[in-house]
């Protein structure tokens, strides 16, 4: 009895294990491409009438997260179209054989480069235990616990997907809001230099004498003080022709 339970849970890992490897998965592919600025990128799938395809996509990083998204069918009609979209899943069932187009546009943007996700899955799942729609008997145990176990780790895949988009986008919006603090951080300390260098040449101004230079003359008058206490009369001295001079 003991060594029982060991067994039944090894059948059991070796059945899930041969299960999930026998198990198709539908067609598709899941993609993360650069979408530069004023261009457009199609991508094409054969599809088969009457099968089901789904197309999931997500702006990762760039402007304003958003992008132009449209699905033709064979003949080149509009089957889905969405303008400026963040994210969007879209589902449809072929109504006839042939090429199907979905292209990403990025025309409305002059500057902005864009990083895009996007999964387009071809067909639906099979189910992953042989006959498992037409059975008219219960699951067993073994079987019930095989298909809980394959769903939570479709879940799990889900939300793994999920997560790694948004790590990757607020990673993105990180780093352009600190290289913009970056900038910003360096044209105000520029600015407090210059201002503080201005305020200083300023006050400088306020505070300088500026005295009138004045030339002095190479030849001057002889200066007579006028504290001298005894001034000498003029004396009239008579020189020929009529005229007199005043000597001191």
């Amino acid at each position: 009895m003991g060594s029982a339970a060991p067994l039944s849970a090894s059948v059991l890992l070796l059945l899930l294990l041969l299960l999930l490897l026998r198990a198709e998965q539908p067609r598709g592919a899941e993609l993360t491409f650069e979408l530069p600025d004023n261009a457009k990128q199609c991508f094409h799938e054969e599809v088969e009438q009457g099968v089901k395809f789904s197309l999931d996509y997500q702006v990762i990083t760039g402007g304003h997260y958003d992008v132009d998204c449209y699905v033709e069918d064979p003949q080149g009609n509009t089957i889905y179209r969405e303008t400026k979209k963040q994210y969007d899943s879209f589902t449809y069932r072929a109504e006839v054989k042939g090429v199907y187009q979905f292209c990403f546009s990025n025309e409305f943007s002059t500057f902005s480069h864009k990083t895009v996700y996007f999964d387009f899955q071809v067909g639906d799942e099979p189910p992953i235990l042989p006959d498992m729609g037409n059975r008219v008997t219960a699951l067993t145990q073994m079987e019930s616990a095989c298909v809980t176990i394959h769903e939570a780790l479709k879940t799990v895949i889900d939300s793994q997907t999920h997560y790694r988009l948004r790590e990757a986008q607020d990673r993105a919006r990180a780093e352009d809001l600190n290289s913009r603090v970056s900038y910003w951080s360096i044209g105000e300390t520029i600015a407090l230099f210059v201002v503080s260098f201005s305020q200083v040449l300023l006050l400088k101004s306020f505070f300088t004498e500026k005295r009138p230079i004045t030339l002095a003359s190479c030849s001057r008058a002889p200066h007579v003080p006028a504290w001298s206490s005894s001034p000498r009369s003029p004396r009239r001295v008579a020189q020929g022709g009529g005229r007199t001079m005043l000597l001191w």
